[in-house]
């Protein structure tokens, strides 16, 4: 096929097709174009990497399936319900094309939390300068990408134990309002040993003042993830995993009500639901 019949037919491919036969693929996150959601977008069956994709000013991974390629863009919970567009960089003398896909709305329900700590709710001058230290080092964290590294997009939950359905949930603490909720939280005794579910490096790991100790691990290609409140970090910046190392422990450090694991998935910069990448429930 040449280079001009293949634009053709990616171009048809992108016009026609919403999600496709990979949409429920094994080897693929669900599928849920909402705010905090991931959207599959078919890249057509071509011979090579059919290009660069990004949403808004990071980069999305682009995977081969047996159906075809496929992007997995991550939904920012900011985003707005409508039509939004992915680009397409195919390289070369070829213009960038936009790959358009709808959000459809999603309420997401409120959650009411006393903490002990009021420097949690209401941070001090020092503890606001901290914070936006911190926030510059998450960016940093979250924006990660290395396309040498695929990796898998279906990940087993990092420790056992109940799963909240927290994701989104629009916050007060202390009856104050806060940023909705991006990660799930996993009930744990402290010290719950947390494995990570693919492999990786570590980006970045520490004591922050709201996440409280914190790890980082890029596993490639824009899918990051995170785990906050543990009790011990057993690794350091820079060191590699491999799926079932021991990255720490569980416990309730930074702002908490009790021992749990909050785990963060993002993709192209975007905090996602941890829940689309975990293995259907065999029930």
């Amino acid at each position: 096929m040449t280079r001009r019949a293949a634009s053709a037919c990616l171009a048809l491919v992108l016009a026609l097709c919403a999600s496709g036969a990979w949409a429920s693929s094994p080897s693929l996150p669900r599928e849920s174009r909402v705010p905090g959601g991931v959207a599959l977008i078919g890249l057509g069956k071509l011979e090579s990497v059919p290009g660069v994709v990004t949403y808004g000013k990071h980069r999305s991974p682009v995977v081969a399936t047996p159906e075809g390629w496929v992007a997995i863009v991550g939904i920012p919970l900011d985003t707005p319900p409508g039509v939004q567009a992915a680009m397409l960089d195919p390289g070369g003398d070829e213009p960038p094309r936009p790959l358009k896909f709808s959000v459809a709305a999603k309420e997401y329900a409120e959650q009411r939390l006393t903490v002990k700590n009021q420097r949690h709710v209401e941070p001090s001058k020092a503890d606001l300068e901290r914070i936006e230290r911190e926030r510059t080092r998450i960016d940093a964290a979250l924006s990660t990408y290395t396309g040498e590294r695929t990796p898998p997009f279906v990940l087993p939950s990092p420790v056992p134990g109940p799963k909240s359905s927290s994701f989104g949930l629009r916050r007060f603490f202390n009856g104050q309002p806060r940023n909705p909720h991006s990660g799930m939280d996993i009930a744990a005794p402290t010290g719950t040993p947390i494995l990570s579910p693919a492999p990786g490096r570590v980006l970045d790991a520490g004591d922050f003042f709201f996440n409280g100790n914190t790890v980082f691990v890029d596993h490639g290609q824009g899918l990051v993830t995170m785990y906050c409140h543990l009790e011990r970090i057993d690794v350091a910046p820079g060191d590699p995993v491999v799926a079932g190392t021991i990255l720490g422990t569980v416990g309730a450090t930074g702002r908490v009500t009790g021992a749990h694991l909050h785990w963060g998935v993002a993709l192209n910069r975007a905090l996602v639901d941890p829940a689309l990448f975990l293995p259907p429930d065999p029930k």
